[in-house]
């Protein structure tokens, strides 16, 4: 029997002539994701979905989903998309991740210039029948510095075009190399810099928990008089209460906005505030772009569904089907050893070596290397994959280095890690036994034997008495409860970790109580996708 697909969006014709013409029956439904209740009771039917963003895939309807096996968003966001049910449904994600970045990008741009000379205000007064000439005193974007947070995919096009219109750009992000910069034409800064130099700020970073609220009235606060604000990534970024008292005080001197804290946006105070352009998340609505990823999802999903090949897929990795059963605990344990380093590195990566020793250097390293990449850089970008990691890094000129060697030790494989920023290198080793789950077995050159827990708190301290008990009783008087823990030294007296597994997510008051220790030298909530 044919796989049968259901497009519940609207998706360009020419995609659901693909499907057909690679013989998989699809129904074209395009109004059907606004109707939860009727795609609930037809779902059930299909192998798969193809969507943009306004069908949501929940937990509900992917339990009702007894036959789906593929997702397909026509897009990058795959904030509509339950991840983790989808996961344990054993339902494949895919989106595509670069077809609408130039679109995107050209919108923040035509955001600059309409706010440089107010072309929206203009536009209606003249329309209105008015000769105000001397209402709309606009200003040059030649010389003035455009601030970048974020310079990924979109954000580095965003550079390209500022350094075109002869302006000077700066750039904040946490990945961004010197080298990359340089090719760029920007100058990298950290992001106070940014907030006190920038003429204009535009974003470019995607929703996580460390951007979340980036701009907010604290960051305002520490901006140019008459600075002028761009969001064309994503709704949350901002406080959009802040954005609106700075426009009232004319801190900010206008906003651009595609993305709100809660779409669809039907009411907001900035709707109708002069010198603000609102427009509702058009970023990639170009008929380029709509064509170009309504194109690859449904080639995407047909080779998926006819020939079982994967590709841009958010929550499976690229394997073929005959190496699937000895690559994919250990494509889990690179996912989780890029995590572990990339939850606790703040400072911009420079060099990544990657160490396959005895088995692990005859299986499918590429894989491997990319869920490495993928765990080390989502933790700043939460929408990365197997796929777009290794784009993602080399934009940021990060240099990644493979070894292999044959087997040195007691383990008959293992991987192990070691990144280098400007002033650290970290290295950490992981090995899969016979359970197929992954263990840390070397942290800063410390051997362990760790298992890998969802919830977990790693700190750093100088070997002595009395850690274990500080950690316990920190955690006891706050009502956190500690399920197991491991440690390790490297010699007496020398430098000491702890691995404290629990319950929950270790609550950010108690982890500031555990570093203001002067015994800590530092310590890190992390957290690992444990069930995927």
């Amino acid at each position: 029997m044919a796989p049968r697909v259901l497009v519940s969006d609207k998706l360009s014709t020419t995609a659901v002539q693909i499907f057909r013409d690679r013989g998989i029956d699809v129904d074209y439904l395009p109004d059907l994701g606004k109707d939860k209740e009727k795609l609930l009771e037809v779902i059930g039917q299909y192998d798969g979905l193809a969507i943009r963003s306004a069908t949501k895939v929940t937990e509900k309807l992917i339990n009702a989903a007894t036959r789906l096996k593929v997702v397909g968003r026509a897009g990058i966001g795959v904030d509509n998309v339950d991840i983790p049910a989808a996961s344990r449904k054993g339902i494949i994600v895919m989106n595509t991740p670069f077809g609408n970045s130039i679109t995107t990008a050209e919108h923040a741009v035509a955001m600059i210039f309409a706010l440089a000379r107010q072309i929206p205000e203009a536009n209606a007064s003249t329309h209105a029948g008015k000769w105000e000439k001397n209402r709309f005193m606009g200003i040059e974007i030649t010389g003035k510095t455009l601030g970048i947070i974020g310079c990924g995919n979109i954000g580095s096009i965003v550079a390209t075009r500022g350094v075109g219109l002869k302006m000077h750009v700066i750039a904040f992000d946490p990945f961004l190399s010197d080298s990359r910069a340089e090719e760029l034409g920007v100058e990298k800064v950290e992001l106070d810099e940014l907030f006190t130099r920038a003429d204009f700020i535009t974003l470019h970073t995607p929703l996580t928990d460390k951007t979340r609220n980036i701009i907010d009235a604290a960051a305002i606060a520490k901006m140019k008089t008459g600075v002028r604000i761009i969001n064309c990534a994503r709704g949350g970024l901002m406080v959009e209460a802040d954005l609106i008292a700075a426009l009232k005080s004319g801190k900010v001197a206008g906003a651009g906005i595609d993305v709100f804290e809660v779409e669809p946006a039907e009411k907001s105070e900035l709707f109708g505030m002069e010198h603000v352009v609102a427009t509702p998340h058009l970023g990639a609505s170009t008929m380029e772009a709509q064509e170009n990823v309504a194109l690859q999802v449904a080639e995407q999903m047909a080779d998926y569904l006819i020939k079982g090949a994967v590709s841009n897929a958010i929550n499976m990795p690229s394997i073929t089907a005959e190496e699937a059963p000895r690559l994919k605990p250990f494509v889990k344990l690179a996912e989780v050893l890029g995590a572990f380093v990339g939850q606790v590195t703040e400072d911009p990566i420079k060099e990544v070596e990657i160490l396959f020793d005895g088995s692990t250097a005859t299986m499918n390293t590429r894989a491997l290397i990319s869920a490495t990449l993928a765990g080390l850089i989502r933790p700043q970008v939460s929408d990365v994959n197997m796929v777009s990691a290794p784009i993602m890094v080399k934009e940021r000129g990060i240099i990644v280095a493979e070894v292999k060697r044959d087997k040195s030790g007691v383990f008959d494989g293992y991987i192990k890690l070691t990144v280098k920023t400007e002033h650290r290198t970290r290295s950490i080793a992981g090995t899969c036994f016979s359970d197929g789950k992954p263990r840390f077995i070397q942290i800063k050159g410390i051997n362990l034997d760790a298992e890998v827990g969802q919830h977990m708190l790693y700190t750093t301290n100088a070997d002595a008495p009395g850690i274990i008990g500080l950690l316990g009783t920190v955690c006891g008087e706050n009502g956190v409860n500690i399920a197991n823990f491991q440690l390790g030294r490297n010699r007496p007296g020398g430098d000491a970790i702890a691995l404290l597994y629990l319950d929950a997510p270790f609550p950010e008051n108690v982890l500031e109580q555990v570093r203001a220790h002067k015994s800590i030298d530092s310590a890190k909530r992390l957290h690992f996708d444990v069930g995927a």
